[in-house]
């Protein structure tokens, strides 16, 4: 099997191991880039010559950390100081900045081969999307705005690769390109170096191919506990299945990929559970929405400044907040999160996590419509963990996957529960990638 279908755990314990090399993994990576981008379209830039140069001393040294010797993308609003970070916006092709973004020095450091980046939705926000198509069906979109990231992690080109969420930006490209992604707890890992939208909102993640490759992310990040928590039976679990209060904007692959999700689980012997969210819950969607665009206000006003008529007019309509958000209404959506971050987390005496949709369904037609986010902003804005699983395919054979929900810092046992639940969940992502 060619290096660049193992999964980053895989290749990890095989470079360390000395049966594989860092260079045969990234010149593996780098042919299928070669023969797969052209069509999916998931980098923006890639420096195949250093990375291959970089990869070569990693294998002359003893282990920098976790990810030594292994290929990662960073998303292309998250900067690097020895390649271009374009933000996808037509106003910063040439620029470079002088540092790299505090992630992407945790992950060169922790012995990671800095592949490229990855394309994005303009800012990871709005106006321009990524020209990246879904590697299942060129057809449809990858789902936004992490991308290139999502694509490449699903189409074998990469291993791991960075992702942001504000809305839905990470955990719905995970399920639409059938992969693995985490979502940390708001503000474990540093945002440093990665463009702003929300400051209440933006959280870095990371996509990978097996909840092994979130966990060897996530202890170069020293997330709290990682690789302490013991992996429970499944049997021993009580798991709750939420629809959400937005169950009206499920599509039938999404309400099939929840049903497949309990049945399995529950013949594998685990308690299943319904959880009716409380009243108040009704509001979050709306809050989120709020939170987003009053404080994309202030993260887009310099560039609107400084750009005027060359910037896209949806950052122009965020400064100029055409929604009308005022003081009062950005109190009252802080309000309402902070209310129910502490009435999700006290639900928790009763059950071990949450399952619920990680989307509504399929990956929509084309690359504009990245996807809806209904399912993902509720739990951004509760600042929780949120793992992908992918789960089944649609009726127009493209992924649909789930996600499990813990309380806030509780990263550690989120992913030692990911290593019981997802084997039980995910019975049908393919080792190699399927061609479009």
């Amino acid at each position: 099997m060619e290096p660049c279908f193992l999964t980053a755990a895989e290749a990890a314990a095989r470079i360390r191991d000395g049966k594989l090399t860092s260079e045969a993994l990234v010149r593996s990576c780098l042919a299928r880039i070669e023969a797969r981008d052209p069509q999916v379209k998931a980098w923006l830039y890639v420096d195949k010559a250093k990375a291959i140069a970089t990869a070569r001393e990693l294998d002359k040294r003893p282990p920098m950390g976790p990810l030594h010797g292994l290929p990662f993308g960073i998303k292309d609003m998250i900067d690097t100081a020895d390649m271009p970070t374009t933000y996808n916006s037509p106003v910063f092709q040439d620029y470079r900045p002088a540092r790299d973004a505090a992630c992407v020095g945790v992950a060169r450091f922790s012995g990671a081969v800095i592949l490229g980046k990855t394309d994005t939705v303009e800012f990871a926000a709005a106006g321009r999307r990524a020209a990246t198509r879904n590697p299942k069906n060129f057809g449809h979109t990858p789902g936004g705005s992490s991308s290139g990231s999502g694509a490449a992690v699903g189409d074998r080109q990469v291993q791991l690769a960075f992702g942001t969420q504000t809305g839905g930006s990470h955990i719905r490209p995970a399920s639409f390109n059938g992969i693995y992604g985490l979502k940390p707890t708001w503000g474990s890992v540093s945002r440093e170096g990665a463009k702003q939208y929300s400051n209440m909102l933006d959280t870095i993640g990371w996509y990978g191919r097996s909840v092994a490759d979130l966990s060897l992310v996530a202890s170069a990040f020293r997330l709290h506990a990682v690789g302490e928590v013991s992996v429970p039976e499944v049997a021993s679990l009580k798991v709750a299945w939420c629809r959400t209060p937005f169950w009206n904007r499920i599509e039938p692959a999404g309400e099939k990929a929840l049903a497949l999700a309990c049945e399995r689980l529950s013949k594998a012997g685990a308690t299943l559970v319904e959880l009716t969210l409380p009243k108040p819950f009704d509001g979050m969607f709306e809050a989120q929405n709020t939170i987003m665009m009053g404080e994309g206000r202030a993260s887009f006003l310099d560039v609107a400044l400084e750009f005027r008529d060359r910037l896209h007019q949806d950052f122009h309509d965020r400064v100029g907040n055409t929604l009308g958000i005022t003081p009062e209404k950005l109190i009252a959506a802080y309000d309402l999160a902070a209310d129910c971050r502490r009435a999700f987390e006290a639900l928790y005496s009763d059950f071990d996590v949450v399952l619920t949709p990680a989307s509504p369904g399929e990956a929509p037609e084309g690359t504009y419509n990245t996807g809806d986010h209904v399912f993902n902003a509720m739990w951004t804005l509760l600042h929780v963990p949120c793992l992908g699983i992918p789960c089944t395919t649609g009726p127009k054979g493209l992924p649909v996957g789930v996600q499990i929900v813990a309380p806030r810092y509780d990263d550690a046992r989120l992913l030692a529960l990911a290593e019981a639940l997802a084997p039980v969940i995910d019975l049908e992502t393919p080792l190699y990638a399927p061609e479009a």
